[in-house]
């Protein structure tokens, strides 16, 4: 049977349209011209500069702020919410699912419209605090999603036999589900801070004077045509997101020994 050339057309267009804008990006960071465009030498000046822009630095504490207490409550969150939808089945359960798959269905635009009225209709300030409101809403799904991955290998006898032993919850936590779930939360958070400290749609909507996290700067630094610096840290921020992605796909698909 003679072998088609079609699959290997597509995958290369999928790879040319995915991967060429991002190697350019990469690129023009170290392109001396101001503006991109045209190339006119190679240059770490940007890179230089950009260690020395204070705005910067304070929207990366920002976004770090955001993301880690975000992460921290959507992944409490999430674990209970996949260990009780896991463990509890009821009449309701078809709707507890809805509920999780609505914050992965609704467009950002709108889930960020939809925030912003509510805090401002119950009167919260917007700022960091809101931010990280909005961030724990959307993030608690993937992670009881990916926690549900990985109860769905998890053998209930370990628990019942332990309590036959006599250990208490607190014991079982810590002693077996920790450990064998462990794997599992962490790729979750993983996931979330990746999410939380890229996010910039709902982030937009929700932040507040003093509150500019770094996806929001970038979007208002491009505004002024400060394109080159934004070049640069678009490679870092870039450079970061790519590796915890790496790091939390290995805890989701362990290699087998």
């Amino acid at each position: 049977m003679k072998r088609s050339s079609v699959p290997a057309w597509v995958t290369v267009f999928v790879i040319i349209f995915f991967y060429i804008p991002t190697l350019m990006l990469v690129i023009q960071s170290f392109n001396s011209a101001k503006y991109g465009g045209a190339w006119q030498g190679f240059t770490f000046d940007w890179y230089r500069k950009l260690m020395h822009e204070r705005e910067v630095w304070r929207a990366v504490e920002n976004s770090l702020c955001v993301a880690a207490y975000s992460t921290f409550g959507a992944t409490v969150l999430g674990t209970l919410g996949a260990w009780m939808l896991n463990r509890y089945k009821s009449k309701l359960q078809g709707g507890h699912y809805v509920l999780m798959y609505a914050p992965l269905m609704v467009p950002e635009i709108l889930m960020g419209i939809s925030l912003l009225m509510f805090f401002v209709n119950i009167g919260i300030p917007l700022g960091l605090p809101t931010i990280i409101l909005a961030h724990i809403t959307f993030c608690i799904s993937y992670v009881c999603f990916t926690v549900m991955g990985r109860l769905q290998d998890f053998d209930d006898s370990l628990i019942h036999a332990a309590q036959d032993l006599g250990a208490k919850w607190p014991t079982i936590i810590w002693k077996i589900l920790l450990p064998l779930l462990g794997p599992g939360i962490l790729a979750g958070a993983l996931l979330a801070f990746t999410l939380s400290i890229d996010d910039f749609v709902i982030t937009f909507f929700t932040s507040g004077p003093g509150s500019t996290t770094l996806p929001v700067y970038i979007y208002s630094a491009i505004k002024k045509g400060s394109l080159a610096t934004i070049n640069a840290l678009s490679v870092l921020m870039m450079t970061v997101t790519f590796s915890i992605v790496l790091i939390s796909n290995y805890f989701i698909n362990p290699k087998k020994s």
